[in-house]
Formats: C-alpha cells, sequence, structure tokens
C-alpha cells in the first residue's frame, strides 16, 4: 500500500507522523520495524499515529511504536510533534488540545513562540506501579527518594557492579542514575542490561544524568525497543523528578541532550510534570509498504 507520511523531530529525537484519520493504517511489528529501519526504510526513533479518539472529551488518539516495531505507552518529544502535525495539517484550530494515549489523557500547548508544552500529568512513583520488582532489596534514601542498587553483568566493559536508580514512570517506565561525567558514562555498556533487567518486568528507559547546577542538567537515554536517542521527552521529565525528589535539583530545570534542549518544570509530589521544546517538521513523502 501506498502511505502518506511526514518526517518529524524533537530535540533530535525522530519521528515518522503518519495520519491515520485520512489513511486506513493497518500494520503489524513487521511493517513498523520496515519503516524505522534507517538504511532501507524511512529511519526513525518512532512512529507517531494521529487517530480519532475514543474517549469523550479528547480531540485525538495518540499512538507510539519504537523502532523494534512494539507499541509503547508514552513520548514527550512526539507529543510536540503531534501538536506541530495536527495545527499545520488543520485538523485541529486549537492551541490546546486533549490527547487520549495509551498511559492516560496528555494536554499539549502550542506557545505564542512556537515551542510546545506538554502536561504528562503526575509522576508515578510507587515502585511496584513503575513496574519494578524491589524484593529482596534494600533501598538508600537520598532526600524524598528512595535509590535501588541494581545488580548488572560484571564483566561488560565500563559496567559498575550496582549503579544506584531511582525508578519513576511517565506513562512508560524509567531507571535514572546520576554520573559524574555524561561523555564517559557507559550507556553503550549498561544501557540494554537495564533495559532488559529482570527486575523491570515490561522493560525500562535507562537515563543518565549528569547534575550542572540546580537548574541545568546533561541527560543521555537509552530507550526501550530503540537504543540510544539524541533526546527523550519522558526521560528528561523523569530525570527532573528523580533530582527534585533527591535534593539535586530545583525546578524548573533546563535538559542538555545530544540533540538539543527542553526544559522540565516540576511543583512537587502529586503535581503534573510539564514539559516544554522544539518541533521540526523535516520533510514529507509517500512509501511503499
Amino acid at each position: 500500500m501506498k502511505l502518506k507520511f511526514t518526517k518529524m523531530h524533537g530535540a533530535g529525537n525522530d519521528f515518522i507522523v503518519i495520519d491515520a484519520i485520512n489513511q486506513v493504517i493497518d500494520f503489524g511489528p513487521a511493517q513498523w520495524r520496515q519503516l524505522a529501519e534507517r538504511h532501507v526504510g524511512i529511519g526513525a526513533d518512532q512512529m507517531l499515529v494521529v487517530e480519532k479518539s475514543t474517549m469523550p472529551g479528547c480531540d485525538f488518539r495518540y499512538r507510539i511504536y519504537n523502532a523494534d516495531g512494539g507499541e509503547v505507552e508514552q513520548c514527550g518529544n512526539g507529543a510536540r510533534a503531534f501538536v506541530k502535525f495536527v495545527t499545520e495539517k488543520g485538523l485541529t484550530r486549537q492551541s490546546r488540545i486533549k490527547v487520549e494515549t495509551m498511559a492516560g489523557i496528555i494536554a499539549p500547548q502550542l506557545e505564542p513562540d512556537g515551542a510546545i508544552t506538554v502536561n504528562m500529568g503526575a509522576p508515578v512513583l510507587q515502585a511496584s506501579a513503575v513496574p519494578f520488582d524491589s524484593r529482596d532489596l534494600e533501598g538508600q534514601t537520598e532526600g524524598v527518594d528512595t535509590l535501588w542498587p541494581l545488580e548488572l553483568e560484571m564483566e561488560m566493559a565500563g559496567a559498575k557492579p550496582k549503579p544506584l536508580i531511582s525508578v519513576v514512570s511517565m506513562g512508560n517506565p524509567h531507571a535514572v542514575q546520576i554520573v559524574t561525567d555524561i561523555d564517559l558514562a557507559p550507556v553503550a555498556a549498561t544501557g540494554a542490561l537495564i533495559e532488559h533487567h529482570p527486575r523491570f518486568p515490561k522493560r525500562v528507559n535507562a537515563g543518565f544524568m549528569q547534575v550542572l547546577t540546580r537548574h541545568h542538567v546533561k541527560l543521555r537515554v537509552y530507550e526501550r525497543g530503540t537504543g540510544e536517542t539524541l533526546s527523550c521527552g519522558t526521560g528528561a521529565c523523569a530525570a527532573v523528578v528523580a533530582g527534585i525528589r533527591r535534593g539535586v535539583l530545583d525546578s524548573p530545570v533546563k535538559v542538555t541532550a545530544r540533540g538539543g534542549e527542553l526544559s522540565v518544570a516540576w511543583a512537587g509530589d502529586g503535581q503534573a510534570v510539564f514539559l516544554t521544546g522544539p518541533a521540526v517538521t523535516v520533510f514529507e513523502g509517500e512509501i511503499d509498504v
């Protein structure tokens, strides 16, 4: 079939965005992997699908597929691309919309300066709900956060025996650790080990954060089902939440990723996280799938 698509990115995190309101989409994992493959497909970290909402009071339904073909719950950078897409395509005239996701309802807003702010909802902080299996582990308290020692395979180059992680869900699970030098962080060596660690039954996104000041961090994220990306919106939110709860950050926080900068604001436990950043349209096209 012929598929019309738009290629977009948010701070280097790149997407294939598909209008499934005006064309019929019925793909399985193999087709999503074909689209995401950078050598023989279009190439992307995630595929974003725009659908009609199935919930009263929502404007759209938003579905996300990782490069491995699996559907996932949430994507913060993708949510900003979603807003820019539906606005540019004339699918909405509103600057603020409500969007149905697998993880719940989000409320992105197009700002006057062209940036996009997404209300990502309140983070899930209870380990079992992330989900993370903390049985038989002794956590360490730092601030109001609990840090969990995560045992990794010792023979992996650069792997620390037991990195201390914060576990946070932003609709999708994250394991965040603080490192002294982001450029030397063992992202490649340990990212996949953390992603597939048996204590995370739904796998996990592995975040590596270097704290520069109380309002500025650097971040690298090894994303579940994709590998390291140039930025990760939910990863930025999870890292800032972890840093604030550990007592090393104050809101708002600038998050510098390899692909650009994001801003995260959070008022504390029980409150929504707000993610602000750019969304860029790269090109449009049509492909046989």
